[in-house]
């Protein structure tokens, strides 16, 4: 956010109008034409700097005075802050028709940096990429007049590799290559000099250069670095920090063609590790390729980073540019060790002190996600166990870290780019997962993008289920994160005077107290663990009740749904019949256990809902198969009415079992199980339809009454003895929708569309082989089912049949 001063100027800016600005360019083009630079102009060029860097569309200016900034930009002795403000005004309209800008015959530096900074910003055309590239390294090939720098051409140098690093040719990158090795290893180790400020009174004497300092204060005996520090620096200085800041991206666009050479293709590993035990500076390094050259400087400046790392700094932003290096330093190591392996037994030696010397310091633990790469992509090359870094990685650094964004960032993404061999290689990475969950459930929806390329890769058969769990809690996860976090910084005084012996009054007292600690632990555990019950975390849901509107916990209930969808769809996949019997009866179990975010509970019951059709069809056989287990669901649901009321997975239960308790889809259906489930259901319709008039009466979708009263037709229609009880039951529907009681709750719209369903399903059993044809059809007449009721899932002859029978008979129940 903007200061309000800020905010004042940037609406002006934006409000202003075309002819406005017109008449505002046109003051400016007349102070430029009269070769007026002073102060006036210059803050007339910072007004329209802001005007047309203030808006996202692009504004229109003149095409003669875009001209005009152009040469104003490339006058011999025009100030630097003009040239830099007309400069930024060309990149802002860029793309431009009116360029007229050339690099070919600049000389100097600054200008260069300049000019080729619009030309850059033209849309990426290859001409002027190829262009700049060209004079960029013309300039460093020659030695720059006094009073010039190199340090604004490698800014450039770094833009143009990322653009197009074919732009420049072998003898370019060896040339630059052989700056980089003296920029990076041969800087003055003395401070540079202070700029004098003139007068009678300066003195000599301390304007007199003193040595560089490590950051511990200590005098530096070693060369140069980035982590070498000085009240002032002299050029040198600068371009060696400039060159580490582009090393790994050079490495990696020109670096690699030196594997490739002759002389490293014959290498192989045993030639490597004989290699790597004689020091690379017993053959002078001067005699090598400038690519090796480089690689073997790159290589000691790391390592001096490293040794640099290990001093305390006795300022922060110090310590802060130590990890900062670190974490660059390893990262390079491991590039080069992918160029020439004859680097990794130097590099790993290095690393596994390194590793030993941070891996208890949670201030480093960003250094640790390079160091294990390196371990990834050489451990085998070495022949050395590296379980031990994997492991301290993904057990700790999630569980105590997760609320570090950048680190969960970073982690995640580790885990994306390497989830091939983690899966593969790593049976650790399959244990941890609910530790990674942690990180999701903290920095959701940021990491959602990144955590559903990696969900795939951690589902399998034998943790479907428990990630389903965690996915379901992943927003009382959030909560019990807050509320660890919160725990942990609590003061100790406070923590002296809680009392175990009495009821907790808040969750921050409750995540201490016996009762709830071993909850707590479960849902906060950092490896996989078996669930004992779905009942497990219920009492921690309610106590967590009051933190449901937390904004972290609600963003990360947001995220469940699109979660849940590609769980199912990757699930669908591999999962085979026993699997998807578990998943079945875990989903309608948590369908009423979930954490009290009204949202969250529609959201995800939608998706449950959706998904439970899906499975149904993908293993039909599963209500009969789970026949015991799902009349023991239902007759809890009989006590407790208003589950099935209010949950839509549970009602697709109800449409599932009339639907699939067929011979036709599992020849095991035997007419004992149809009449057992015919029984609990009707025992369900019966409680609805027996309402009496009262203040408390819930008023249930009509949906819930026409989808138990098709269920029940459609057993009957598979058990004859069952339909002159279902006849019976239907011709009272219509004292029901009558009733006092269902006149209060329910609208004549919706009594009739009960009424209409009621006259449907008693014609249809007043003829039982009609009824079986609609209820229950042959694979071939259900599969073209292009026209579907509303509320449930039949075909078109229901009604057609109904219409016809009630022409012969005239019945309607009453």
């Amino acid at each position: 956010m903007f200061a309000p001063g800020a905010e004042n100027f940037l609406r002006q800016a934006r409000e202003i109008q075309d002819e406005e600005l017109r008449k505002f360019s046109s003051r400016i083009t007349s102070l430029l034409q009269n070769h007026d630079l002073g102060n006036d102009t210059i803050d007339c060029l910072q007004r329209l700097f802001l005007i047309v860097s203030a808006t996202k569309y692009v504004r229109k200016l003149d095409g003669k005075f875009v001209e005009l900034l152009q040469k104003v930009l490339c006058l011999p002795k025009c100030p630097e802050q003009i040239q830099a403000l007309c400069a930024a005004i060309l990149r802002e309209m860029s793309p431009s028709n009116y360029l007229i800008l050339s690099c070919n015959e600049i000389q100097e530096a600054k200008l260069l940096s300049l000019v080729s900074s619009v030309l850059l910003a033209q849309g990426h055309k290859k001409a002027e990429v190829l262009a700049v590239g060209q004079r960029v390294v013309k300039v460093l090939e020659g030695r720059l007049p006094e009073g010039q720098s190199s340090r604004h051409l490698l800014p450039l140098l770094s833009k143009i590799i990322s653009l197009s690093p074919a732009s420049l040719t072998e003898d370019q990158t060896n040339l630059v290559n052989k700056r980089m090795v003296d920029w990076l290893r041969y800087a003055s180790v003395q401070q540079g000099v202070a700029q004098p400020s003139g007068g009678f009174f300066s003195n000599p004497r301390a304007r007199q250069p003193g040595p560089i300092t490590e950051v511990d204060g200590a005098v530096a005996t070693d060369f140069f670095t980035v982590l070498s520090i000085g009240q002032y620096y002299t050029e040198d200085q600068w371009l060696n920090m400039q060159a580490f800041s582009m090393l790994r991206k050079w490495l990696l666009c020109y670096g690699s063609e030196g594997a490739n050479s002759p002389n490293s293709d014959d290498k192989s590993e045993v030639d490597g590790s004989i290699m790597s035990m004689v020091s690379a500076t017993s053959t002078s390094s001067r005699l090598l390729p400038p690519k090796e050259r480089l690689r073997e400087k790159a290589f000691e400046y790391c390592q001096r980073l490293i040794e640099q790392s290990n001093r305390r700094a006795l300022k922060k932003p110090d310590g802060d540019l130590q990890k900062a290096c670190l974490i660059e330093a390893v990262t390079i190591m491991d590039i080069i060790c992918r160029q020439d392996s004859s680097y990794v037994y130097r590099t790993l030696s290095c690393l596994k002190i390194l590793h030993g010397r941070i891996s208890g310091d949670l201030a480093c633990a960003r250094a640790l996600l390079p160091i294990a790469q390196f371990f990834l992509n050489h451990s085998e090359t070495a022949a050395v166990d590296s379980e031990a870094v994997y492991k301290h990685l993904f057990t700790r650094i999630p569980a105590q870290l997760f609320h570090s964004p950048m680190l969960a960032f970073e982690f995640i993404q580790f885990c994306r780019d390497n989830i091939q061999f983690f899966t593969e290689n790593l049976s650790i990475f399959r244990r941890i997962f609910p530790n990674l969950f942690k990180l999701l459930a903290w920095n959701s929806p940021a990491l959602i993008s990144e955590f559903m390329d990696l969900l795939p890769a951690l589902l399998g058969a034998d943790t479907a289920i428990e990630i389903f769990h965690l996915l379901l809690d992943l927003p009382c996860l959030a909560a019990a994160l807050d509320i660890q976090l919160r725990s942990a910084s609590a003061p100790i005084s406070e923590r002296a005077t809680w009392d175990p012996a009495a009821k907790p009054a808040s969750c921050l007292e409750a995540f201490r107290h016996p009762l709830y600690r071993s909850t707590f632990q479960y849902l906060l555990r950092i490896e996989t663990a078996p669930r004992d019950s779905p009942e497990r975390l219920a009492p921690l849901r309610r106590l967590l009740g009051s933190m449901a509107s937390c904004p972290r916990v609600v963003q990360c209930a947001d995220t469940i749904p699109v979660l849940l969808k590609l769980y199912f769809s990757v699930v669908a996949e591999f999962a085979d019949g026993s699997l998807i019997n578990q998943l079945v009866l875990v989903l309608l179990e948590r369908s009423e256990q979930l954490y009290e975010i009204p949202a969250f509970k529609a959201d995800v019951h939608r998706v449950l809902s959706s998904q439970l059709v899906l499975l149904c069809k993908l293993h039909p056989s599963l209500v009969v198969e789970l026949s015991k287990e799902l009349l023991e669901f239902s007759g809890t649901v009989n006590c407790s009415p208003w589950c099935l009321y209010t949950s839509l997975p549970v009602l697709l239960q109800v449409w599932a079992i009339g639907e699939y308790m067929s011979v036709s889809y599992d020849k095991r259906c035997t007419v004992e199980q149809i009449n057992k489930f015919f029984e609990a259901l009707e025992a369900m319709l019966f409680e609805i339809t027996q309402l009496r008039p009262s203040a408390s009466i819930p008023k249930y979708s009509p949906r819930v009454i026409t989808v138990l009263m098709t269920t029940l037709t459609k057993l009957a229609s598979r058990s004859q003895d069952l339909i002159p009880r279902m006849s019976l039951f239907l011709s009272k529907m219509r004292a029901f929708v009558q009733s006092p009681a269902m006149a209060s709750v329910y609208s004549e719209e919706d009594n009739e569309e009960i009424l209409t369903r009621a006259v449907e399903l008693m014609n249809l059993l007043k003829m039982p082989s009609v009824a079986q044809f609609v209820l229950t059809p042959s694979a071939e007449v259900a599969s073209p089912r292009f026209h579907r009721d509303t509320n449930v899932c039949l075909p078109l002859a229901m009604k057609t049949a109904s219409r016809l029978l009630e022409r012969g008979t005239g019945f309607v129940p009453g």
